[in-house]
């Protein structure tokens, strides 16, 4: 167990530096949004989630096997703020996020040493593949959730769902091109939690957090190992020579 938590605090170091400014960033809205507004549990709970989503998506930004814990534990918070706020498809886009990648990002070697060794690119059957499957999963999950439930936003939630749950699966696969849907998603994910906040159902927080997972996703094309190649060469070498160092001790 202690190995665990040592292999853990290993995974949140050596990020890019601009990865810290950007959770420290998020860390200051969210403590603001919180402070401003009447301190509920709920409230509170959705700070938690934000701040440990946050993270999460900066972990996988950073090509580092943590996003498994951090994803789990963010989803329960997730999944409570999306229930209240009616948004039905939200809950089973963060349990489909533990089934697709949380889960098995915890139990895969191959995630938890060197990511940045393993990065993948499309090919143009994966680009087609993956459009299709989003607009199919969009088609299915937007008419399923509007007759079935109450949920007042079925299409708005539906491509967040979609789009999100693709990007999901591509980032378990360890394709780059996962930041494409990752872009979308954030912009689905603003969409979605600025009406819910409109219409009374959400706090202001989860747009703030959509709003930073926007960021981050700027951030992946430019300074994440996913694309950047000398960021990708560094954490290769980092990762190798804790391994190293793990296996002489």
């Amino acid at each position: 167990m202690k190995s665990y938590f040592q292999f853990l605090a290993h995974q949140l170091k050596g990020w890019p530096q601009q990865n810290y400014y950007l959770f420290f960033f998020s860390l200051g809205c969210q403590v603001m949004t919180l402070v401003n507004s009447p301190i509920t549990w709920l409230s509170v709970i959705t700070f938690i989630g934000t701040t440990l989503g946050v993270l999460c998506i900066l972990s996988i930004n950073a090509a580092k096997s943590v996003n498994g814990i951090l994803g789990i534990l963010s989803a329960i918070c997730f999944i409570i703020v999306g229930f209240s706020a009616k948004n039905y498809l939200s809950i089973g886009e963060q349990i489909a996020y533990m089934i697709t990648l949380d889960i098995p990002v915890l139990l895969s070697k191959e995630w938890n040493h060197n990511m940045a060794s393993k990065i993948r690119k499309f090919t143009g059957k994966s680009w087609f593949i993956a459009i299709i499957s989003t607009f199919l999963v969009y088609l299915v999950s937007g008419f399923l959730i509007g007759r079935y439930t109450d949920d007042p936003r079925p299409w708005v939630d539906a491509i967040a769902f979609s789009i999100s749950l693709t990007a999901g699966i591509i980032s378990f696969l360890r394709y780059n091109n996962q930041y494409y849907w990752w872009l979308a998603s954030g912009l689905a994910q603003m969409v979605l939690w600025y009406i819910s906040f409109t219409h009374g159902s959400a706090s202001l927080a989860m747009f703030v957090n959509s709003s930073v997972y926007l960021l981050n996703d700027v951030l992946a094309f430019t300074v994440s190992p996913w694309y950047n190649q000398k960021e990708r060469e560094r954490m290769q070498k980092m990762e190798e020579e804790y391994y190293n160092a793990q296996q002489h001790a």
